[in-house]
């Protein structure tokens, strides 16, 4: 059999979940024996779409499947080029619903795997409970067009208390965004009179974008700031999780890097010429558990 030769795009080189992806992805293939191209769309996804058409119509790269996280919508059209081509197609972090018709008129792989994005919702809905239990907080959230973005505020708006009120911001999954969001943010005279009492972020990038805006603050302010939980998301050993353990965040939530999962679903199939699962979904958990968020008067309820 040849040898799998593999384009995995990436949504930007600026993100610790994706250097995290980029990374899960050489070791798996490193131990599957499967050559591996990354390639980053640098949150573009015109760029995304033309970067995937151009390796489609190029009969000389001719890979054996593509695995992309979309940095937008789930690419119907790209897909069906793909697949049209004999390539299979991988997706990620992502359930698009043309999957299923896909499956059904292809001779390769097609298939996505995710994690279950709502409950990492759902997740933060019960650290901000725990943390939280009333007042105003400022939620910074990824690009709108992101299947990603929508489930998790989907999911933390059907968790988090009733009494939370929040204020919601725009990034794209990148530090900077939310250091420029947040700071616009304070520029704003009403931004003081809120008394935010926690910043939920959804992935851990962001969070510390948000709190370095804070940081810059004037001192006085700075120290009432610096003293709010800040939260975020995706978890990566060395960034999120040593984040929360040094005390800039006040939890995580850990999500396994999806691209390595997807690599070795596709390789599985390969080798035993079967279609994989059609979905697949990993489980996420909150760092540290919700029940270690709760203060001492709130214990019974979480």
């Amino acid at each position: 059999m040849d040898k799998l030769n593999v384009v995995v795009a990436l949504i930007t080189r600026d993100n610790d979940y994706q250097a995290e992806q980029a990374v899960a992805v050489a070791e798996m293939a490193a131990r599957l024996g499967v050559n591996v191209q990354v390639i980053y769309a640098d949150n573009d996804a015109v760029n995304q779409t033309q970067q995937l058409l151009k390796i489609i119509q190029d009969p000389i790269q001719h890979p054996s499947a593509i695995l992309v996280e979309p940095v937008g919508t789930g690419m119907p059209q790209v897909a069906k080029a793909a697949v049209g081509a004999g390539i299979g197609w991988g997706i990620i972090n992502s359930d698009p619903d043309y999957i299923a018709d896909l499956r059904r008129s292809s001779g390769v792989p097609v298939f996505s795997v995710s994690t279950d994005q709502s409950e990492v919702g759902r997740i933060q809905g019960k650290q901000l409970g725990a943390l939280v239990p009333e007042g105003n907080v400022l939620y910074i959230e990824g690009p709108f067009n992101s299947m990603a973005t929508q489930l998790r505020t989907k999911g933390m708006l059907s968790t988090k208390p009733a009494t939370v009120e929040l204020k919601m911001l725009k990034g794209d999954w990148t530090e900077r965004s939310a250091h420029q969001a947040a700071k616009s943010w304070l520029s704003l005279g009403s931004s003081r009179q809120l008394q935010i009492q926690a910043v939920v972020c959804q992935n851990d990038a962001m969070a510390m974008g948000a709190r370095k805006a804070f940081a810059g603050l004037t001192e006085k302010d700075r120290e009432q700031w610096l003293n709010t939980p800040f939260t975020g998301c995706d978890g990566v050993t060395r960034t999120g999780q040593d984040w929360v353990r040094r005390g800039l965040l006040k939890a995580t939530i850990i999500t396994a890097p999806a691209a390595g999962i997807a690599l070795e679903i596709l390789a599985k199939a390969v080798n035993a010429g079967s279609m994989p699962p059609d979905h697949t979904l990993i489980a996420p958990k909150s760092f540290p558990a919700v029940e270690e968020l709760c203060g001492k008067s709130q214990k019974a309820s979480c």
